[in-house]
């Protein structure tokens, strides 16, 4: 009769967002804690387009730790699994479930295994953040399924610990992660500036360029970075405060041109500083100059800012468009100059939000096919194209928060074994 009791499994599944910085987090003053050389300031991404699903379970029948990450067997001995694991633990709640009839006590939690199953719904490890939903996701999952009483802001603590920049994904819309100035880290948490409803014109629409992994990991050309580049000392110290401010100012008032403004600067010197740094880090590539270079032309060329562009640690570009009309004629543009490998479905080229393929008459390849020489270019130049440059699109917009998700369904343990499925 023991061995039927320690049969059940106890499971919890969420759903956490990815967030791009519009004013850059590079460069940490405390290695282990995470703790950053500057604040900064990102947008939550829209979770149904660019997410990270997590299902976590407790059984007594498990023997250790594990994890899968995209049906994959990984290695749950990184110092960043095990911190957030452990603080976790550490908070753990007394859980109660009647309807399985199962009780675990706060002091049971240092003695059972949990098992992970965690699935990005978008390349991993080339720029797009999917360290930052993947840690967030976890901690948040682990808190819900352990019952810890800790408010967004503490466990955004917990999260920076496994990844900087998973305590901003703890918050949908806009989201501020402050430094802060505690040696042990206490108060460098994330807090929400707006929700995503506060300017909910916005249209986001992701290049991805390359979904291989990066040649320099994120981890590896910080510490390179605070070693050798003065730039970012300059950077810290001096330019981001006023920026941070500036930003903050520029949501609050929904002002796209300084909001673009901000965020193109921002972008581009903190690939200065990837520059500066020896041996010099090249995180953006050819394909992500062009775009630059198309968007700078185009804003130029109306007087005022239509789409702002920044990358991350990655040649993806990321650009935010001020309103859906906008996003549309972006879309144009960039199928103008990347179009896709003639046997292409439209369809699996431009993925997201497909409503701004029909916003910008883009119903198929003939429409691709028969678009104009954006008015930019002038008409003695024939305009060069580069087809296959750019692997896919995503279309999406400020999205919200981390989510449980009630369904069995969507869970990626079986609930019977806690095994993937």
């Amino acid at each position: 009769m023991a061995d039927e009791s320690q049969k059940w499994v106890l499971m919890v599944t969420a759903q956490t967002p990815t967030n791009i910085a519009v004013i850059k987090y590079w460069g940490k003053r405390d290695e282990t804690l995470i703790l950053p050389v500057n604040d900064s300031i990102s947008v939550t991404l829209d979770p149904e387009h660019l997410c990270t699903t997590t299902t976590v379970a407790v059984s007594p029948s498990f023997d250790k730790d594990r994890m899968w990450l995209n049906g994959k067997e990984i290695s749950l001995s990184g110092g960043r699994f095990q911190s957030c694991l452990r603080e976790i633990r550490c908070r753990a709640g007394d859980v109660e479930d009647e309807k399985k009839g199962i009780k675990i006590a706060k002091k049971d939690w240092e003695k059972l295994h949990v098992h992970i199953a965690s699935y990005n719904n978008f390349p991993t490890a080339a720029g797009l953040a999917s360290s930052a939903a993947g840690l967030a996701c976890l901690v948040f999952s682990l808190a819900k399924l352990m019952n810890v009483k800790e408010d967004h802001g503490k466990l955004s603590a917990i999260a920076r610990q496994g990844s900087g920049s998973a305590c901003r994904s703890l918050y949908g819309g806009f989201v501020k992660w402050i430094m802060g100035k505690d040696e042990k880290g206490s108060d460098s948490i994330a807090v929400q500036l707006a929700d995503e409803k506060h300017w909910d014109d916005l249209v986001i629409v992701i290049a991805v360029v390359s979904s291989r992994q990066k040649e320099t990991s994120s981890t590896t050309g910080m510490r390179e970075t605070v070693e050798t580049s003065m730039l970012l000392q300059h950077r810290a110290k001096e330019v981001v405060p006023k920026r941070i401010l500036q930003m903050e100012e520029a949501i609050r008032n929904r002002d796209f041109a300084s909001f673009a403004h901000l965020t193109c600067a921002d972008s581009n010197q903190f690939h200065a500083v990837c520059l500066d740094t020896c041996p010099p880090i090249f995180y953006m590539n050819d394909t992500s100059h062009r775009i630059i270079s198309i968007v700078e032309k185009w804003n130029r060329s109306e007087g005022t800012p239509q789409v702002a562009y920044t990358f991350d640690a990655g040649p993806n570009a990321v650009m935010i468009a001020r309103n859906r009309k906008v996003a549309g004629v972006l879309l144009q543009k960039l199928l103008f100059y990347f179009p896709p490998q003639p046997d292409t479905d439209l369809n699996s080229y431009v993925i997201g939000d497909k409503s701004i393929l029909k916003d910008a008459g883009l119903e198929g390849m003939k429409d691709v096919e028969a678009l104009p020489p954006p008015p930019e270019i002038k008409d003695n130049i024939p305009a060069q194209k580069y087809k296959g440059d750019v692997s896919y699109f995503i279309c999406t917009r400020p999205g919200k928060g981390p989510v449980l998700l009630s369904d069995e369904s969507q869970a990626l343990l079986n609930p019977e074994s806690g095994l993937p499925k």
